[in-house]
């Protein structure tokens, strides 16, 4: 079975800079999907190869955004710390979890060899307050390179300070999971921000949700979401609580979106009122996707 890989570029805005990566990632046709989003300023890809194919193409990646993204320069909504700001290996079974982790180290040393300082996060963390990507990207890439001066936080691999332009990069391995954005119809990014605090894990929705409230250029707020494990805790559900708690606020969930790929059994149950835009089950799911590797 093969692996996949998610790595997520602070760039969504730059055409030529998102084709550059494309075509470094694109190593005997790995590439299965590309989202790009102006409002975040970042671009994920989805590849899934055999282990000897998918780190040498993450490895060229990072060539390209190593050399091409400038932190200094970057805004956009999206937390973030690097031009690669996160690089998951990804294993579809238990079996493939070591491979998955092995292979994620190599991309690990790999950028640190370039003077990227890398931190573990997830599955693969040294410590428990180190598992959170958040725990590393709270205030931004300034206030990483202050915790890092300092000597508050020190990285995994690499130099004790960020890369002048490409600023850190956040690696695991880990299971599929859903990044996953619900709009609401208002203004008001605060509705938003409450409705995700009440979503997300810590603040007592379901297990493993991240969630975070962020405003849209189109007049509309977002509910952003990672789901770690969509299995468990189908979209469905996701989206009837998020429109619970939206509605008493005032606002309607309208529509969702999708980041990557899912598993097929994510998508059970799903409702047809908040509809996922541009989704199309042969394209972004999994098992479907892989069904053409085979």
């Amino acid at each position: 079975m093969p692996l996949l890989a998610a790595p997520n570029y602070s760039e969504g805005r730059d055409p030529a800079v998102i084709a550059a990566l494309r075509t470094a990632l694109d190593r005997r046709g790995a590439v299965l999907d590309r989202h790009s989003d102006r409002d975040h300023n970042r671009t994920v890809f989805t590849l899934a190869h055999e282990p000897f194919v998918i780190e040498p193409a993450l490895e060229a990646g990072a060539d390209v955004a190593i050399e091409r993204i400038d932190m200094r320069r970057h805004r956009g909504l999206h937390p973030c710390v690097g031009a690669i700001d996160v690089c998951p290996v990804v294993y579809l079974s238990e079996e493939d979890r070591r491979t998955a982790a092995e292979r994620a180290t190599a991309v690990a040393e790999s950028l640190a060899r370039q003077g990227v300082p890398v931190f573990f996060y997830g599955d693969l963390a040294t410590s428990g307050k180190r598992r959170e990507r958040a725990y590393f990207r709270q205030g931004g890439l300034k206030a990483l390179e202050a915790r890092m001066h300092s000597g508050e936080v020190a990285p995994d691999m690499g130099p004790a300070l960020p890369h002048k332009t490409a600023g850190a990069t956040l690696v695991t391995a880990r299971p599929p999971l859903a990044a996953f954005n619900i709009e609401l119809e208002t203004p008001d990014h605060a509705v938003a921000q409450r409705v995700a605090a009440q979503v997300r894990e810590g603040g007592g929705g379901p297990p493993g949700v991240r969630a975070i409230g962020l405003p849209l250029e189109r007049g509309l707020s977002q509910v952003s979401m990672n789901v770690h494990d969509p299995l468990a805790v189908p979209l469905a559900e996701v989206v009837a609580l998020v429109r619970d708690l939206a509605a008493a606020e005032g606002a309607d969930a309208t529509e969702a979106e999708l980041v990557g790929l899912i598993p097929e059994a994510a998508l059970a149950g799903y409702p047809d009122d908040v509809p996922i835009r541009g989704f199309d089950p042969d394209q972004h799911v999994i098992e479907r996707r892989l069904e053409d590797l085979a």
